[in-house]
């Protein structure tokens, strides 16, 4: 069973981290403060770590940059505070996602599963190249670079994850909620525009390989190859 470790100085959020984890099957370890959490991770190791920004002693921050000096272990963090620096200097230290207080239960466990998969997805593909060919359009999963009739397309990084899950989707007819939630993620409170824009760009990115993404209707989107 995979292994969560839940770090926040409020028992009654652990406790509830825990209620659910555990009922999802997962194996829960709690620790009230960065540095007890320090310390579990020197002795133990996890799947994934749950870690609250705002705590005494040692913060969030500093607490992921200790576990990541001595173990690469997925980290979801938490916190009560929406601001955009606290995102940003998250990612910039490579967090995984990022949950906002007060949050829903089942959605943090959905972030969970996320982040496993995304995580296990990417250990059974250390060891191989995982590249797509059609005419010629070549796209190198591993080395995230795409090319066109041998010419590197340069596309922002949405194009290239919509791209990469359009194709590993192939032949589905993926719905426009689905493709949001995919590949922007559970807290993507924008509009569909978005998505419009971004499949706009990526067709011109691709040229005359834009037939193979076709537009369904009243769906969404399929890479038909």
């Amino acid at each position: 069973m995979e292994k969560i470790l839940v770090v926040d100085d409020e028992e009654k959020i652990r406790t509830i981290i825990r209620k659910y984890g555990e009922f999802e099957g997962y194996v829960v370890t709690e620790a009230e403060n960065g540095i007890e959490a320090v310390n579990i991770c020197k002795e133990k190791d996890f799947d994934i770590v749950i870690l609250d920004i705002m705590m005494p002693e040692l913060d969030g921050f500093s607490t992921c940059k200790k576990i990541r000096e001595i173990k690469d272990i997925p980290v979801i963090m938490l916190s009560a505070r929406g601001e955009e620096y606290d995102k940003i200097h998250g990612f910039e230290l490579g967090i995984d996602d990022y949950v906002v207080k007060p949050f829903s239960p089942r959605e943090l466990m959905m972030r969970v599963r996320a982040v496993l998969s995304r995580r296990n997805r990417g250990s059974s593909q250390d060891d191989v190249h995982d590249v797509f060919d059609i005419e010629g359009l070549h796209v190198d999963f591993t080395g995230r670079i795409v090319t066109v009739d041998g010419e590197k397309v340069s596309m922002t990084p949405k194009e290239y994850d919509l791209l990469f899950y359009l194709i590993k989707n192939k032949g589905i007819a993926l719905s426009r909620e689905k493709l949001i939630t995919e590949v922007w993620g559970y807290d993507y409170f924008g509009d569909d525009r978005t998505l419009d824009t971004h499949i706009k760009l990526l067709r011109s990115s691709i040229g005359e390989y834009r037939k193979y993404l076709v537009t369904l209707r009243g769906v969404g989107y399929r890479f038909e190859a």
